[in-house]
């Protein structure tokens, strides 16, 4: 009975080793940002600022995956990587990194065919707590979605746009369109006039929307297809 008592005991003692040390391994394996990536992953860029009013440097990744046969060959001969993006996104906790939301192949690549424009060019940043996903069309205006943390996700609060509506005058001319989901209001600029000296003269309509529920960063299959004009 003691040679088993104290088996027991060897036995819960290396069990309780053996907890310890798999704790403290994951605790320094979550200790960077970059053990995150998921597998088959590169980071393409980091952005850093506080998204949850703590004080700590939060760090949003953009990803892309590495997937050879996205690898194509395009009408001009060349090699074009169309593979996609994603963003995920760490809360600072002391001296390690929390995963706040995630969302691997949210974005279309950076080498996606424009049709006869360019592709849009994707840059995420934070601003206010906020976390701002932008698309610029150079002269053709850009549009961007405003997320803040709230309900355990990243959600779509606010959208704003700007579309170049004059192509003729050398007067670079936008219409405008900001919607906020929150107070579920929608506001519509278009420019009526652009004077000499290159001001322009907006017309202001505002316009209710309905909002059943807001959209989760972690939920978008794809940013191309958010159709904002529904609302």
């Amino acid at each position: 009975m003691k040679m088993t008592n104290q088996t027991n005991i060897k036995n819960l003692i290396t069990i309780l080793l053996i907890t310890l040390a798999t704790t403290a391994a994951a605790q320094i394996k979550q200790r960077n940002a970059s053990d995150f990536l998921p597998k088959g992953f590169v980071v393409v860029n980091t952005i850093k600022g506080d998204l949850n009013k703590d004080g700590a440097e939060d760090c949003v990744l953009i990803i892309k995956s590495t997937d050879k046969s996205q690898i194509i060959t395009n009408e001009s001969g060349e090699k074009s990587d169309r593979n996609r993006r994603g963003i995920i996104v760490l809360f600072k906790k002391g001296n390690q990194f929390e995963l706040a939301t995630k969302n691997y192949k949210c974005f279309s690549s950076e080498n996606e065919d424009g049709g006869v424009y360019f592709a849009p060019e994707l840059s995420v940043n934070i601003k206010k707590g906020n976390l701002i996903v932008h698309y610029s069309h150079g002269r053709y205006g850009y549009w961007s979605y405003t997320f803040r943390f709230q309900n355990s996700d990243f959600q779509l609060i606010g959208y704003d746009s700007a579309y170049r509506s004059n192509f003729v005058s050398d007067w670079v001319t936008f219409d405008e369109e900001s919607i906020n989901f929150l107070n579920k209001k929608k506001l519509i600029r278009e420019v009526i006039k652009t004077t000499k000296d290159g001001k322009e003269i907006f017309k202001e309509t505002w316009k209710s929307v309905v909002v059943s529920k807001l959209i989760k960063l972690s939920s978008i299959k794809d940013f191309d297809e958010l159709d904002m004009s529904i609302f």
